[in-house]
């Protein structure tokens, strides 16, 4: 088990937290100033998380998406909440959460740019194969100019289907639309609920709402844009990936198992599609065997928000949050604010 950085004084005294692992300022200078803050001393168990929680030290635990919360955990947790260091919290059972009165917060609202410019440069760096064309050109196999040389797919006319149409989505849908892509969408693909009208805002006649087997079976770039849950858990399976155009490209910046990675293996070594690009994991940090060695892939390690203003702001916001809920007040982002009332 790791030790902690130092002891923590007795629980009545001051608020204390427990951070699974820094984040950017200002974050862990306002936590500092709020009370006591312990870091793992070395690498944090599964084990080290649940005595954390269990030890009846901390009032929260300032967390990440790799620190899993299930339902053993919190059924023996004695803290106030968790805050958690991204918007996403698939990583906490929050029905537990709430019946053990364990308070989550997230960061939400932070992002939403810096994540739909990741989905347009993988959008960009597959279709033009970007990858491909860099390790190329530093392996000195590049002799000039040749009029078949690494040809790509274009981007303008071509029709982006967006799986969700969430705030990340809508951002991603302006920057297509600029570049002139046609744009498409399926909101909510496990119910086909259809959209309102006040979801479209200022994409009103620029995009169109479409059912899930039109989105899948017309789009030449699939881009993944749901929160991960039961419903959505490999949305993009092996029927929903051969039932696409032999020349479309998927794009992944959501969360890894919305996709089944190894169906994703066999239908780019099958060429069942043309190419993905991918943000996030099934089983991050690893990844589904033979994917690395595909060339017709872009992948990059889970940097959707990792711009240096877009970290601070997301760190900020995760220490008011972990400040109110030590405080005993409802914090700026709850996930659950009805914890409490139980």
């Amino acid at each position: 088990m790791a030790s902690y950085a130092s002891p923590a004084p007795d629980r009545s005294a001051q608020r204390k937290f427990f951070v699974t692992t820094p984040i950017p300022e200002p974050a862990m200078t306002m936590l500092r100033r709020s009370g006591h803050v312990d870091l793992p001393s070395g690498a944090l168990s599964d084990t080290d998380l649940e005595c954390a929680c269990a030890s009846g030290r901390y009032d929260v635990i300032v967390a990440q998406l790799n620190d899993r919360f299930d339902r053993d955990v919190l059924d023996a947790a004695r803290i106030r909440g968790i805050s958690n260091f991204a918007v996403g919290y698939n990583n906490i059972d929050v029905e537990h959460a709430t019946a053990n009165g364990v308070m989550v917060a997230n960061t939400p609202e932070v992002l939403t740019d810096a994540t739909a410019d990741i989905a347009m440069l993988l959008i960009l760096a597959t279709a033009r194969r970007a990858v491909e064309a860099d390790t190329f050109m530093r392996s000195g196999q590049f002799d000039g100019w040749k009029p078949n040389l690494l040809l790509g797919h274009d981007i303008t006319d071509r029709t982006l289907g967006l799986v969700g149409f969430g705030r990340i989505a809508r951002a991603t849908a302006r920057r297509a639309v600029a570049f002139g892509m046609n744009v498409i969408f399926c909101a909510r693909p496990s119910t086909e609920r259809p959209t309102d009208t006040r979801d479209l805002a200022d994409l009103a006649g620029s995009v169109r709402s479409v059912g899930w087997d039109e989105l899948v079976t017309t789009s030449d770039f699939l881009s993944v844009h749901v929160p991960l849950n039961e419903q959505t858990h490999h949305l993009v399976n092996a029927a929903v990936l051969n039932a696409m155009k032999p020349s479309s490209i998927l794009i992944n910046t959501a969360r890894g198992p919305i996709v089944d990675e190894t169906a994703l293996v066999s239908a780019l070594e099958s060429k069942a599609i043309a190419a993905a690009g991918l943000d996030v994991y099934e089983d991050e940090p690893r990844m589904a065997t033979g994917l690395a060695q595909l060339p017709n892939t872009v992948l990059l390690p889970h940097i959707g928000s990792a711009t240096v203003s877009v970290r601070a702001e997301m760190a900020r916001l995760c220490a008011l949050n972990a400040i109110a809920i030590a405080a005993g007040t409802i914090p700026p982002h709850a996930v659950n604010p009805q914890a409490w009332d139980l």
